[in-house]
């Protein structure tokens, strides 16, 4: 009976996209293991996942594909739980003197929800305002691109790519709007294929009515080229 209520509640989580926490969870021993070693035991794991669905594993198609999922969950779309991949992130004097905020937009999110293992695509909106220093702008596409490429809740994401950008630029003035489709509703349960996800994260200025405003009406305007 135990054991049932227990997993009531795991489904209850993950069907209603309950995050516990703003650092991923992460058990102490999870770099114990070499990717190597990672990918020889996913891949195990997979193949015996596809046998019990009763997939024949000898055939050309499927004979390669627990190989290429764990060599897939290790080295790409769960990249990120290592830290040995966060960005360098140098920071430069603020030497033209630019008070405004800056936005990056439209920056694109692949990542997967650790509910369903299913993906999640959007875009990433993310701003600050420099306190006297600044980051090279594609580092911010690869703080985005790293805090992704892991097991994700999006409130969670939004949350560790502002407090990176705030740790990295030593400033709190930093915002984030994610807007993203999630595959786990988009695909299977509800099926919705036309609703999105909308989170953000406000830190400093950007709590302020006016600056958060500014900020919103920037990733409004249309980009051409």
């Amino acid at each position: 009976m135990k054991l049932d209520s227990k997993l009531d509640e795991f489904n209850s989580l993950g069907d209603n996209h309950v995050g516990t926490s703003t650092n991923t969870p992460m058990r102490e021993d999870a770099f114990t293991l070499t990717n190597e070693e990672k990918i020889d035991s996913i891949k195990d794991d997979v193949r015996h996942i596809m046998e019990t669905l009763g997939l024949d594993l000898k055939d050309d198609s499927l004979k390669g594909t627990p190989n290429r999922v764990a060599k897939m969950f290790v080295n790409e779309i769960f990249s990120g739980l290592d830290p040995k991949n966060k960005p360098s992130a140098s920071t430069f004097d603020n030497k033209y003197k630019y008070g405004e905020m800056l936005v990056e937009k439209n920056i694109t999110v692949y990542s997967t929800c650790e509910h369903h293992l299913l993906p999640i695509v959007g875009r990433a909106h993310v701003a600050y305002i420099s306190n006297g220093t600044v980051v090279g702008l594609s580092k911010m596409n690869r703080i985005v691109d790293y805090f992704s490429n892991r097991p994700q809740v999006q409130e969670r994401l939004t949350i560790q790519i502002v407090k990176e950008l705030q740790d990295v630029l030593n400033t709190e003035d930093v915002a984030c709007v994610i807007d993203a489709k999630h595959l786990c509703v988009n695909s299977r349960g509800i099926r919705d294929v036309d609703s999105s996800t909308v989170t953000s994260e406000f830190g400093g200025k950007f709590k302020e009515k006016d600056t958060r405003r500014e900020f919103l009406d920037y990733i409004k305007l249309e980009t051409t080229f």
